[in-house]
């Protein structure tokens, strides 16, 4: 008979993998610790509520995708090219091959050329259970803060609710690893981060005290990482993390990062609670802008340090919009 490997879900069911003294330890938390979010940053979380069928369903079907659709145009335009008569290393290219599905406020799974009818299905199925994740941890984060249930969420609504959307990446090996990085460091710019990675192909590396560590694979994880957006609103209580991807001689890294965003024209600031509580002075308070505005900024700066982001948006300030209290009832 079959059985399902379904993990429970729920705000005492919640497990998660953190590393300490070196070694990858499970541990139960009713709610995230907070001291361990801010020094580990980037989580993986264990009993996540997804079912692991699912799970190795959307990465088998991924795989199968890059492997028919993918990986010749990658030998073909990149691999074959790319590093042709290079020994310095490349610092204006990423060594992979991507896609993007977008999920709200509207799908465009329908005009994704080349997917098969079962991974669109499967994908599907897949991002609703990472929404719910998402908003899932989103009110943990509001637990550990001192706010309401709902005001991150809230935060995150411009007039057509939040963002979300995926991107599917693959990252071919590489015969020369010392010249390219996978994808080159940065924070994110958005709110929360899931990540479905390979569990045999490594890579993902985080950037903690000036010291890049491994992120290993672990089978049926959902790595969890924090973008510019809730710094902002935690006023830097949570920070976004300084991460990269390297490349390797062999095996092809297979990378599903579902990103949940504000909405475009939703006004981002730090939580007046949070200021209130912490009495902060004035020129530690982050900024406040619209999220549309801090994208078409990263998108030319995303490599880079993200504070100067920070204080160019500050620099803006007085032409930005005034934030209304967010209602969450």
């Amino acid at each position: 008979m079959h059985r399902s490997t379904r993990p429970n879900c729920g705000r005492d069911k919640i497990r998660y993998a953190s590393k300490k003294g070196g070694a990858w330890r499970v541990e139960k938390a009713s709610k995230l610790d907070e001291e361990k979010v801010k020094s580990e940053a980037i989580k993986r979380l264990i009993n996540h509520g997804i079912s692991h069928e699912l799970m190795d369903k959307v990465e088998t079907l991924t795989k199968e995708h890059y492997r028919k659709c993918m990986e010749q145009r990658f030998k073909e335009l990149v691999a074959s090219k790319a590093l042709e008569g290079v020994e310095t290393e490349i610092e204006d290219m990423d060594w992979e091959s991507t896609f993007f599905l977008r999920h709200l406020p509207e799908s465009n799974m329908s005009e994704i050329p080349d997917l098969e009818d079962d991974y669109r299905k499967a994908m599907k199925e897949f991002v609703v259970e990472l929404e719910k994740l998402a908003e899932l941890l989103l009110d943990l984060l509001c637990e550990n803060l001192g706010l309401e249930k709902g005001y991150l969420k809230k935060a995150f609504c411009g007039s057509k609710g939040p963002t979300f959307g995926t991107k599917v990446g693959n990252y071919p090996p590489c015969p020369r690893p010392e010249l390219v990085k996978g994808l080159r460091a940065h924070t994110d710019a958005g709110g929360i981060i899931l990540l479905f990675q390979d569990d045999q192909v490594s890579g993902l590396q985080l950037l903690k005290d000036g010291e890049w560590i491994d992120v290993p694979p672990m089978r049926h994880s959902i790595v969890i990482n924090l973008g510019d957006q809730l710094e902002v609103i935690t006023n830097g209580k949570y920070k976004s993390v300084m991460h990269r991807v390297l490349t390797q001689t062999e095996g092809t890294r297979m990378s599903i990062a579902s990103f949940y965003n504000p909405g475009r024209d939703a006004v981002i600031y730090p939580a007046p609670e949070l200021l209130e509580k912490e009495a902060v002075d004035e020129s530690q308070v982050y900024p406040k802008f619209v999220f549309e505005d801090y994208m078409k900024l990263y998108a030319g700066v995303k490599f880079q340090a993200k504070e100067p982001r920070f204080e160019a948006m500050k620099a803006m300030e007085t032409t930005a919009v005034t934030p209304a209290p967010i209602a969450i009832a």
